[in-house]
């Protein structure tokens, strides 16, 4: 009973501070409609009305890399991290500074600005190369230390108190997630390779669990929701799969046996795309779940400024259902922020172990297993 009075008092206390802010908001209205600059006559796209909320922006900046890190605004003033900006250009050679001098976008520092996707580009329209600690690469820092921190500490006191102890603390809770992926997806997929491939499935599934958790803290980086981080996870994986892969994969790939010649041509380009398409699956999967989830939330909180936008005291009733909504979203985000972790790793083993199979058992004519396990014969 304690706790359900709990969490209503902090419902209520959000909610509170949310329709607060939304008449913050819609009482900023007319001030910034009369301060604001007219619109050119010669504009072909309409743009949003001055003074208020602009949703997409609002949405896509809170799940796009940026050179700054955004924590939250007091009124029309951000509060943001800045990160070093470090770019190359051919003519101009290496510019090192904080992302603080570009004022947010609204100035331009050593012969470079931020364009209105959040990019740096030269204002001579010279090419320039971006290596700069964004967000998300600080976002990937924090949580490759947080996996060192934690393994190390682990490791520590498994030296400490040797494997015949029992686990306690974090130790147990590691010890849990490691035992679970050995036996539920390395051995079953991996057979007797698995432990040759363990440090690799645990990387994965431990990075990507720890990214998903860090994109939910509010002001968090959405790491895994970039493609660009997915296609480096599937890329790794991906070559894993081909230089460990054994060459009876490729013999049956390019000459599959049993299957007439003329079938062969049609099913060797077949497999070729569906090889490609594998680490396209792990990518996009990993990288359209989290997308997602961070926009669903994202939309629930905002339906309280669209309606406010209409009437306030329809926004301030409204918010209530919109931080309802956001918890019941956040919750389900915690069991998909493993459940992926689990997926990617998962979807891994599982095309390592068709690429390092042994088919020498095969018979290679007929194109059948002819193998009689232990279990068939005790059968």
């Amino acid at each position: 009973m304690a706790s359900k009075s709990v969490k209503l008092l902090w419902a209520l206390s959000f909610s509170v501070i949310l329709t607060l802010f939304s008449f913050q908001v819609r009482a900023a209205e007319p001030a910034a409609e009369q301060a604001a600059e007219p619109v050119a006559e010669a504009t072909a796209q309409p743009t949003h009305e001055a003074g208020k909320m602009d949703i997409s922006h609002e949405i896509f900046s809170h799940i796009q890399d940026a050179h700054d890190w955004h924590l939250f605004s007091i009124g029309e003033n951000p509060v943001t991290i800045p990160l070093p900006v470090i770019i190359y250009s051919p003519t101009n050679g290496l510019s090192t500074f904080m992302s603080s001098r570009f004022e947010h976008g609204h100035a331009a520092y050593n012969g470079y600005q931020l364009n209105k996707d959040g990019k740096v580009e030269a204002l001579d329209g010279s090419k320039i190369y971006d290596i700069s600690l964004t967000k998300n690469v600080v976002a990937m820092f924090l949580a490759v230390i947080l996996i060192l921190i934690l393994f190390l500490r682990v490791s520590k006191k498994y030296k400490e108190n040797g494997p015949d102890k029992a686990p306690s603390g974090m130790q147990n809770a590691v010890e849990a997630c490691v035992v679970f992926i050995r036996d539920e997806v390395a051995i079953p997929n991996l057979g007797k390779d698995y432990k040759r491939f363990m440090p690799l499935i645990l990387t994965i599934f431990f990075f990507i669990w720890i990214a998903n958790m860090l994109g939910l803290i509010p002001g968090g980086a959405n790491l895994t929701g970039n493609i660009a981080v997915t296609c480096c996870l599937a890329v790794i994986a991906f070559v894993v799969m081909l230089f460990t892969s054994k060459k009876h994969f490729w013999g049956h790939l390019f000459n599959p046996p049993g299957m007439p010649t003329a079938v062969k041509f049609i099913l060797v380009p077949i497999e070729l795309i569906s090889l490609i398409i594998k680490p396209i699956a792990l990518m996009i999967r990993l990288f359209a779940n989290m997308l997602a989830g961070h926009i669903v939330i994202a939309c629930f909180v905002l339906l309280i400024f669209i309606f406010a936008n209409l009437n306030v005291w329809i926004g301030g009733s409204f918010s209530v259902i919109s931080v309802a909504l956001s918890v019941f979203s956040m919750l389900i985000e915690l069991l998909v922020t493993a459940i992926q972790a689990y997926i990617f790793a998962n979807l891994t083993a599982i095309f390592i172990g068709q690429m390092i199979e042994d088919h020498s058992h095969h018979a290679g004519e007929e194109g059948f297993d002819h193998t009689d396990t232990e279990r068939e014969l005790s059968l």
